[in-house]
This record gives C-alpha cells, structure tokens and sequence, in this order.
C-alpha cells in the first residue's frame, strides 16, 4: 500500500502542482481514507520527499538505460533529452520550479544527491567524447561537467513551464556541445540538432 500511495501521489504532484495537492485530494483520488495515508507517512512533506527519491531513482534507471546502448558522446547527450521529453512531457509546469519555491530544504536534499550523480555521468560523458575525438582532448573535464550540470539546474529551478525549461535545456545543450567540440563533434551535432529539430 505504501508503494501505491507513493506513485499515485506523486504522480499527483507532478501534474497538478505539490503545493496544491493535498492528503485529502489523494485519500479522494485512491478510494482510501486520510487515515490509511498517515499509517505510512505522518505529513505531506515526507510524502513529497519520499516520492522525490522514487523520481530520481527512476530518472537515473532511465538513464543508465541510454548510456547501456553506447551512442557516441554527442548523440548520448541528445538520447538524454529524448528521454527527459517523454518523461515530463504531459507537465505544465516545471516540477523543480515548484519544489524549489515551496518546499526548498526538500529541493536542498534531492539537488545534493543530483549533483553527485549528474557531475559522475556528465564527467564519462566528456571523457567518452574525448576518447571518440568528437570533443577538444584539452578539455577541462572537471569544470566543463560542473558547468553544464550548474546550467541545466539552474534554467529548471527557474523556469516555471516545462515547456520553456525543455527549450531552453536544448540551447544549453547546444552551447556546451559547442564550447568543447572538435571539427568532427560540431559534424555530429549539427546532424543531431537537424534531426531532433531542437
């Protein structure tokens, strides 16, 4: 039951807003009374914050899916964003927005632990690049990883449509792609953003 309340929760959360879903709106949507919810979760905040780790591990299971099928680094990049698309898609509004702006030490917490997974794939990412020669083999690989994660976190904190955030992630893409490419990379991505018509 636990796990049930979890994902319909979320689910809830992530369509209509964390701030106005509330223990009623999901004890009505489930058929259950509030009690039942409680049983398992004493507030809404270790609710969202469990259902947060539940997205975040789903997002990393996702992702660890797109590096399995070994694309060159560039086309990894843009495989990602597919997958981000399909995931929120049916989204108006940005989830991280929201999370930041109402319940920021839940947001605190789920950043720290996407920075260290981000910082992990971006930096094979760059490496992989490297090794592929789509990108510069001078590259600071270090501080080119930081950069882009601190540029993708910082549009969906700060977008408040998701639409907005996917478009402006795809310019993101774009420039970090550019920032490091050799002549064969920026090849490679100007076949990928002619395909995916960022």
């Amino acid at each position: 039951m636990k796990e049930k309340i979890i994902k319909k929760a979320t689910d809830m959360f992530l369509k209509l807003g964390f701030k106005s879903v509330t223990m009623d709106d999901i004890a009505c949507e489930m058929c259950i009374s509030k009690k039942t919810i409680y049983k398992y979760f004493h507030n809404k905040e270790v609710l969202i914050e469990e259902g947060t780790e539940v997205v975040h591990q789903k997002i990393h299971k996702l992702m660890d899916e797109v590096v399995a099928k070994n694309f060159n680094a560039i086309e990894e990049n843009f495989e990602m964003r597919k997958m981000f698309k399909e995931m929120f898609q049916s989204f108006d509004h940005s989830p991280a927005y929201q999370l930041k702006k109402h319940y920021p030490e839940i947001y605190a917490k789920m950043i720290a632990n996407e920075i260290e997974d981000c910082n992990h794939m971006f930096t094979q990412n760059v490496l992989k690049g490297i090794q592929q020669e789509l990108y510069r083999p001078e590259t600071d690989v270090e501080t080119v990883a930081r950069f882009y994660y601190t540029l993708i976190f910082s549009i969906n904190e700060n977008t408040l449509l998701e639409k907005e955030a996917y478009e402006l992630e795809g310019k993101a893409l774009e420039y970090h792609t550019r920032a490091i490419a050799t002549p064969k990379g920026i090849i490679e991505l100007e076949k990928q953003l002619s395909t995916l018509n960022i």
